[in-house]
């Protein structure tokens, strides 16, 4: 039973009998393959007729003992091609390769020639199963994908741990996970600590560290340590569920170019079936001499050079093998269209804030006050923000990283809009911005830097300043970079923060443009304006990872999201997802894509070539049954090997 984007792909390429492929190809990466070649009664079938064949053809017998062992052993090779043909005639389906090669080599037993038909179909045959594992190969690789699926979770229950499958877990419940097995759901940890592979979902080999209070995503693979989970997300929302809908789902959007091969096809071989009548009748009526045997044989090695496999396989072929190089790399595309719009990428504008920033909040810069040093400046900090949720607080908690003890804290008391107030082992702290300090009457330094400044006090005496900032991500200037080498013409940011800080960010990484201050809807029209300014056919891709960027995100011509710690609203708008949250992995998608472009074009310049070439030949005679074979299975499985490429190269 066909699904949907099976029967839609076969209705498009009705043209070929070898369409099953493509629909595998797209559908068939989730499921398991049968990737054997023929079975022993196949290979028994195939070793009866070689044997029949080369029999009549060594030995002397009378015409009908020859015709006789020549048919049979062309219908023990040759037969499931005739009923393949047969049945889609039938259904409507006449131009196909089945229709093709029995049309051929038929009429090559018409005019006598035994020997020659069953020698193209046994070379045919020979060529479709190399083919075929050409195909399977390209489809393991593409399915070594869906191998981050968990096959179970391990249910905390009040009688114990019970084996369930992922997608019978609540949101809320309890799994456990032991080394050695994957994560199956989303959530954080609530007991335990481990190192987790998560290169299925990133690309990236450098294990994770993960402790209580940590978050955790499916499809990584739990190492060391046993690890007890709050589950996050219900399986059907989990990480490598999107994942494994993303990379099946992703032919279902075509590239251009292989629309273009779709219709091209569709046309083409009606065409040269209609073009290989009129060579077969209309010289022998016009020219001198001319007879119907020898134009009849050019018609039909016409007829088999023009069956259009090459392209209608390995272009689909060559655009999945790149969605797939892009998945193990941590990046998901979302389909073959977009793939090809990364060939032309004209402008790239990136949100800020988790996007070229690391959106957290960190303590950048200490700078003390004699007689007090650093450390003894972060450490009163750290107590005087003890008891504070708020995320500036926590970065200076999370800078100081030793244990506070709270029996050592007392009074403490947040001011409204000024900062806090406390105790510490007899010592009055003071920590917050310049007006709380004016109100106490401590004179402290005008301090111009791009971030938040936290004042701190001891005992009426200044003790310095600590500043809090969204620091740059080190991989965003080699980004920058790398776009700009790749051929990007213009670089811009759109940021809802303050412009003097989106500025400094912009100055720091050499970007073209930056608009701040930016509401939602300003980003947009904003990215409309950027759109109208983009040259010729090139694209606009937008890299974003916040809820406020999804209509963004929606609007460019490729949207790009930060899937590590990016919202849900943003990935789901998004057409590409970097798993690793670092902005250098658009570089690579483009590098992947212009590759995948070159190999898209040497498959149709080869196949275009070769059979242009051949069908010339045929025409004048020069060109037998046997370089007929060769212009179509023999440049398929040329083309297809040549797209397998796209997947072993390294970005």
């Amino acid at each position: 039973m066909t699904t949907n984007r099976e029967e839609e792909v076969l209705q498009e390429c009705s043209h070929c009998s070898h369409c099953a492929h493509c629909a595998e190809i797209v559908e068939g990466a989730g499921e398991p393959a049968d990737d054997h070649g023929p079975d022993r009664r196949e290979l028994i079938q195939y070793g009866a007729a070689v044997l029949l064949f080369v029999v009549a053809l060594l030995g002397k017998f009378s015409f009908g003992v020859e015709f006789g062992l020549y048919s049979v052993s062309y219908l023990l090779i040759g037969g499931t091609v005739l009923w393949e043909a047969v049945r889609n005639i039938r259904r409507g389906r006449i131009f196909d390769e089945n229709f093709l090669m029995s049309l051929a080599t038929l009429g090559a037993f018409a005019l006598g020639e035994f020997p020659e038909g069953v020698a193209v179909m046994l070379f045919y045959r020979i060529g479709e199963f190399f083919q075929e594992l050409a195909v399977k190969r390209s489809r393991r690789s593409i399915a070594a994908l869906m191998d981050i699926r968990p096959d179970f979770a391990n249910l905390k229950t009040d009688a114990g741990i019970e084996r369930v499958a992922p997608e019978a877990v609540a949101v809320g419940a309890t799994i456990v996970i032991r080394p050695g097995e994957k994560v199956p759901l989303d959530g954080t940890v609530i007991d335990g600590a481990s190192t987790l592979d998560t290169s299925a979902l990133t690309g990236e080999a450098v294990p994770r560290e993960v402790a209580a209070g940590g978050a955790v995503l499916s499809g990584s693979i739990n190492q060391t340590g046993l690890l007890t989970v709050e589950v996050a997300k219900s399986f059907g929302q989990s990480t490598v569920a999107r994942i494994l809908d993303l990379v099946q789902n992703a032919g279902a959007k075509k590239a251009p170019t292989e629309n273009f091969i779709t219709k091209f096809a569709r046309y083409y071989t009606p065409a040269v079936v209609l073009a290989a009548v009129i060579l077969a009748l209309v010289p022998p009526l016009i020219l001198p001499g001319a007879g119907f045997a020898a134009w009849i044989n050019r018609a039909l090695v016409f007829l088999v050079v023009s069956c259009p496999c090459a392209l209608v396989l390995s272009i689909p072929l060559s655009f999945f093998g790149g969605i797939g190089a892009a998945s193990r790399n941590g990046i998901l595309i979302k389909g073959g269209n977009y793939l090809e719009a990364l060939n032309r990428v004209d402008t790239v504008v990136f949100d800020k804030t988790g996007t070229l920033t690391q959106g957290v909040f960190q303590v950048v810069r200490l700078e003390p006050s004699e007689p007090f040093g650093e450390a003894e400046l972060l450490e009163h900090a750290a107590y005087a923000e003890s008891f504070s949720s708020h995320p500036i607080a926590l970065s200076i908690r999370q800078a100081y990283g030793r244990e506070i003890d709270p029996e050592a804290v007392s009074d403490y008391r947040e001011i409204s809009g000024h900062g806090i107030r406390v105790r510490r082992d007899g010592r009055t702290i003071l920590a917050g911005n310049s007006r709380l300090l004016e109100r106490e009457a401590i004179s402290c330094p005008g301090v111009e830097a791009q971030g938040t400044v936290v004042h701190v006090a001891v005992d009426g005496r200044y003790a310095g300043w600590i500043l809090i900032a969204d620091a740059v991500k080190e991989d965003s200037s080699g980004a920058i970079a790398a776009l700009k080498a790749a051929g990007v013409r213009k670089l811009a940011m759109l940021t809802g923060d303050s412009r003097a800080v989106a500025e400094t960010v912009g100055r720091s990484l050499g970007l073209d443009e930056v608009h701040a201050e930016l509401l939602p809807d300003q980003k947009v029209a904003r990215l409309e304006a950027l759109e109208r300014q983009k040259s010729g056919k090139g694209t606009l891709v937008f890299v974003g990872d916040g809820i406020n960027d999804a209509p963004v995100l929606a609007r460019a011509d490729v949207g790009v999201a930060m899937g590590g710690l990016g919202s849900d609203a943003a990935i789901e708008a998004a057409d590409v997802v970097l798993m690793t949250d670092e902005p250098s992995k658009l570089a690579t998608a483009i590098r992947i894509a212009k590759r995948t472009r070159h190999i898209v074009a040497q498959n149709i310049g080869l196949a275009l070539g070769v059979k242009g070439l051949v069908l010339i030949l045929g025409v004048g005679g020069v060109a037998t049954m046997w370089e007929a074979v060769f212009a179509d299975v023999g440049v398929a499985v040329l083309a297809i090997l040549n797209a397998i490429r796209v997947q072993r190269a390294r970005y």
